[in-house]
């Protein structure tokens, strides 16, 4: 697997990028708002570009998601089923998984929840 850092527009977050030809691990770490939502909307759309047939989103490492990043991985997810992409999404903290849970989304997108720390390794 090969790996790249994305620069993200502002310091908030910081998406590392690692992957082969058939999948794409997006490691997502710090916080996931408004302003560093089109971050990640930006390196999921270029991982479905690049017809990759599993997406995962490991948002272990995330401190913070809002209403911006919900709609990222909402997303996410309508346009991996439309391209028959397998969308993983990776959990760890309460500041992840609660707004997912509100929200519906843990179950629509079957987050896997993970140890504090392991993410996709």
């Amino acid at each position: 697997m090969t790996a790249t850092s994305l620069s993200p527009t502002d310091d908030l977050v910081s998406i590392t990028v690692a992957g082969t030809s058939s999948t794409a691990a997006l490691t997502v770490a710090g916080e996931v708002d408004s302003s560093s939502a089109p971050v990640l909307r930006t390196a999921v759309d270029q991982a479905l570009a690049r017809g990759v047939r599993e997406l995962v989103v490991d948002l272990d490492a995330v401190t913070f998601l809002d209403s911006a990043g919900l709609c990222v991985l909402a997303a996410a997810h309508r346009s991996a089923s439309l391209q028959g992409v397998r969308l993983r999404v990776l959990a760890s903290g309460s500041a992840v998984i609660r707004p997912l849970q509100i929200t519906g989304l843990w179950e629509l997108l079957a987050v896997e929840l993970v140890q504090p720390g392991a993410g996709a390794a």
